[in-house]
């Protein structure tokens, strides 16, 4: 299929329409991560949104860009948390119908946060992609707007906004390290970065307990692989389109890490930042601390991308 990439000035677009809404997020250095890493770290906390993660930026672009048709259709996404969460809030915002489905053994917290924004939440399948799928049918028997995680270029342009505040914030960036799971965060920093700066190396992380987007993005095919993770927002069966198109052109590198590494590295970010860190959030130092001699001297931003972490997964982190 034939994407319409997002453009740079797509994202500047995208900053005015979500500027009402959402605050830029903080840009904070932490001496303790410095040491570990062996640069200048300083760490994107998207986990300051009002949903907790990074996807919000996108969801309010997407629907606040409906038609009047579309809005009362009313709207359907497949999530293991925030993306939901992202549609959910929107759908609030404007007063659109919201229904996300999600894993059966989803996230609690994610899970009362939707419903708590007003979105009726469907339990369905093992994984994401099984949601994601069961979205898609319902989508097509009743005419919903169905929302896709990935491909959709209004939501890579609103989640780029957080690479233009990164650069805002600290124009002498020169790299940024983010997680992916569908790509939609590391494609807009992607877009941002080459068009401001193309000095800045955009690295993506992903778990190696669920690789396919890191093989398609190596053998710029799409491939689907096993997914065992236990970081959600990581954790995909299958790649998609429209980021992986935008990464096989402007993303630096891109690293796998062990589960065990993400679960040392968010423990350390939540004792470096005093910040609550999901898994997700924390891949980006599991991967600065794997890339460490490679990063020595550099200055390197972390997207946080999110920080809801329940409590069952806060004690198996912090108590291992």
């Amino acid at each position: 299929m034939q994407w319409a990439i997002p453009t740079l000035a797509d994202v500047y677009e995208a900053r005015l329409r979500i500027a009402p809404h959402l605050r830029p997020t903080p840009l904070h250095g932490y001496p303790a991560l410095d040491e570990l890493v062996g640069g200048e770290v300083l760490v994107k906390h998207e986990n300051h949104q009002p949903t907790g993660a990074f996807k919000v930026r996108g969801g309010v672009n997407l629907v606040a860009q409906l038609s009047p048709a579309e809005r009362e259709r009313g709207v359907i996404a497949a999530s293991t948390g925030n993306h939901g969460q992202s549609i959910a809030f929107a759908g609030r915002l404007f007063g659109v119908p919201a229904i996300i489905c999600v894993p059966k053994d989803a996230n609690p917290v994610k899970v009362a946060s939707m419903r708590g924004l007003g979105a009726e939440v469907v339990f369905h399948g093992r994984d994401f992609d099984d949601a994601r799928e069961h979205a898609d049918r319902q989508a097509q028997e009743h005419g919903y707007r169905y929302i896709h995680s990935g491909n959709e270029p209004a939501l890579i342009a609103g989640v780029g906004t957080e690479m233009l505040e990164i650069i805002e914030q600290e124009p002498r960036t020169q790299v940024v390290i983010v997680p992916i799971g569908g790509g939609s965060g590391a494609a807009g920093c992607c877009i941002v970065a080459k068009a401001l700066d193309p000095s800045i190396r955009v690295i993506g992380v992903q778990s190696d307990a669920a690789p396919a987007a890191l093989r398609s993005w190596r053998e710029h095919r799409l491939v689907e692989a096993s997914m065992e993770t236990f970081a959600e927002g990581l954790a995909t069966r299958t790649a998609f389109e429209l980021p992986q198109q935008i990464m096989w052109d402007l993303l630096d590198d891109f690293v796998a890490v062990s589960d065990d590494e993400i679960r040392n590295a968010q423990a350390r970010m939540i004792e470096t930042t005093r910040n609550l860190v999901e898994a997700a959030g924390a891949a980006p130092l599991a991967a600065a601390l794997r890339l460490r001699d490679d990063l020595a001297g550099n200055r390197v931003a972390l997207v946080l991308s999110g920080g809801n972490a329940s409590l069952e997964q806060l004690r198996d982190v912090l108590s291992a």
